[in-house]
C-alpha cells in the first residue's frame, strides 16, 4: 500500500499490507458505524410503536426490519460500483446524504400517518447504509496488518454498539413515552429531523477532511469469481443468520418482555431492557478488541455462539426474571460475532475481495428475513417459542466457528 503525500491516496494492490496504521482514517470509519448503530436500533423502537398507531399484527410490523434489511440485499452490488466509479470518500458522503433524505421523509410520513411512506423511507435510509457498510468494512480491515483486522472491525463495532445504547433510551423517551404516543405517528417527527440534521454535519466534515482514498487495482474490481471459496460461500450464510438472530431479538425484546408471563413491563420500561442487550453487545466488543488479539477467532466464534444458542434455549423454557435476563444476556454473546464472520469469510480471497465483501454484505439481508420469519410464528404459534429461530441462527454459527477452524489447520 502506498501512501501519496499531500493528496492522501491510499492504493492498495492485491494483498499487500500498508507500511503503517492510519489512526486518522480508522477514526473516522469509527464514526460512520456509531451511524450504523443509533439509526438501525431506532427500528426497535418505531416497531411497537407504529404497531399501536396502525394496530398491526406482528407480521405486518416486523416489515419495518424487512423493508430495512432486503435493501442490503437490494443495492449492496449497485453500492459497489458507486465506490468504483465515484472512489471511497464520494461514495461515503453520497451515503450519508442518502441516509439524511431517509430520515427527513419520516416527517411527511407522520403527517400523512401513511404506513407505507414510513417503510419506503426507511428503505431510503437503509439503502444509504448500505453504501456506507461496503465502504467501510473492507476500507477498516485494510488500514493495518491483516491479523488485528478482527480488533479493528471490534473496535468499530463498540462504537456501533455505544450507539445502539444510547438510541433505544432516545427513542423511548420521544416515542414511546405517555405524553409523545398521544401525538400517535407524529412523535417520530423530531427524532429523525435531528438524526437528518447530524448526518448532514457529519457528510459535511468528511468532505472538507483530507479523508485517504482506498483504490483497488482495476483488475481486482473487475474480477469476478469470489463464490468459488468455500469459507467466502460458508461466510455469506453465517453472516446472513447472524444479523438474523441479533435483530430478531431486538425487534422483539420489547414485545417479550410486555408478555404477563415474562416480565409484564410497559413498552417504555421493556425499551431500558433493549439498551441493556445492545449494551452487553459494546462491552463485548471492547474487551473483544483485546481479546481476539490473543486467542483463535474460529475458537471465539465457536464458544460464543454456543453460550448465545442456550441463552435462548433458558428463555423459551422459563419465565420471569430467568427469561428476562437470559435473553438479554444474548447481547453481551453477540457482540464479537461480526468481527469474527466477516475476515474469516473474505480471508485468501486476494483480488477476489472487493467481490467478496459485496456478497458479505448481501448477507445482511439475514435481518430482514429472519424476524419476518419470527413474526409468522409469534402470530400462529406463540411470541416465547418463536425465538426458537434463533436457535437455528446460533447453531450454524457455531458450526460455521468450528469447520474453518478444522479448515485452517489442514
Amino acid at each position: 500500500m502506498d501512501i501519496k503525500g499531500n493528496t492522501g491516496e491510499v492504493t492498495l494492490t492485491g494483498t499487500s499490507q500498508p507500511s503503517k496504521t492510519n489512526h486518522g482514517a480508522i477514526a473516522l470509519m469509527v464514526s460512520l458505524f456509531f451511524i450504523f448503530g443509533i439509526i438501525t436500533v431506532f427500528n426497535d423502537v418505531l416497531i411497537p410503536h407504529l404497531k399501536s398507531v396502525f394496530d398491526l399484527s406482528y407480521i405486518q410490523a416486523i416489515l419495518i426490519q424487512f423493508t430495512f434489511f432486503s435493501a442490503y440485499f437490494l443495492m449492496a452490488m449497485p453500492a459497489a460500483k458507486v465506490i468504483e466509479r465515484k472512489g471511497y470518500k464520494q461514495a461515503i458522503v453520497i451515503g450519508l446524504l442518502t441516509v439524511m433524505v431517509g430520515c427527513l421523509m419520516f416527517y411527511p410520513a407522520a403527517s400523512m400517518v401513511f404506513y407505507p411512506l414510513f417503510l419506503l423511507a426507511l428503505f431510503v435510509m437503509a439503502s444509504g447504509i448500505t453504501l456506507l457498510q461496503v465502504s467501510a468494512n473492507p476500507y477498516l480491515s485494510a488500514l493495518g496488518p491483516s491479523e488485528t483486522a478482527s480488533a479493528r472491525l471490534n473496535l468499530a463495532g463498540g462504537f456501533n454498539s455505544l450507539a445502539t445504547v444510547i438510541g433505544p433510551l432516545i427513542g423511548a423517551h420521544f416515542i414511546l413515552s405517555s405524553s409523545e404516543a398521544q401525538r400517535g405517528a407524529e412523535a417520530v417527527q423530531v427524532p429523525y429531523l435531528t438524526l437528518a440534521f447530524f448526518v448532514l454535519l457529519v457528510a459535511g466534515i468528511i468532505y472538507f477532511y483530507q479523508l485517504p482514498v482506498l483504490s483497488i487495482e482495476s483488475t481486482a474490481s473487475k474480477k469476478k469469481g469470489a463464490w468459488k471459496f468455500r469459507n467466502l460461500r460458508l461466510g455469506v450464510l453465517a453472516i446472513f443468520l447472524y444479523v438474523g438472530a441479533e435483530v430478531t431479538v431486538g425487534s422483539f425484546l420489547i414485545n417479550y418482555l410486555a408478555l404477563e408471563d415474562i416480565a409484564g413491563l410497559s413498552e417504555q420500561s421493556a425499551a431500558r431492557y433493549v439498551s441493556m442487550y445492545w449494551g452487553g453487545a459494546m462491552i463485548g466488543r471492547f474487551i473483544g478488541v483485546a481479546f481476539l488479539n490473543r486467542v483463535k477467532v474460529t475458537n471465539a466464534l465457536t464458544v460464543v455462539s454456543t453460550v448465545a444458542f442456550f441463552l435462548v434455549t433458558i428463555s423459551i423454557l422459563s419465565s420471569g426474571s430467568l427469561a428476562v435476563w437470559t435473553i438479554v444476556a444474548v447481547g453481551l454473546f453477540n457482540s464479537v460475532m461480526w468481527p469474527c464472520i466477516f475476515p474469516l469469510g473474505i480471508k485468501g480471497l486476494g483480488e477476489y475481495t472487493s467481490e467478496g465483501s459485496g456478497l458479505m454484505i448481501m448477507g445482511v439481508v439475514g435481518g430482514a428475513v429472519i424476524p419476518l420469519l419470527q413474526g409468522v410464528l409469534a402470530d400462529y404459534w406463540s411470541l416465547q417459542y418463536s425465538f426458537c429461530i434463533a436457535l437455528v441462527c446460533y447453531a450454524y454459527i457455531a458450526y460455521f466457528g468450528y469447520i474453518n477452524g478444522k479448515m485452517t489447520q489442514k
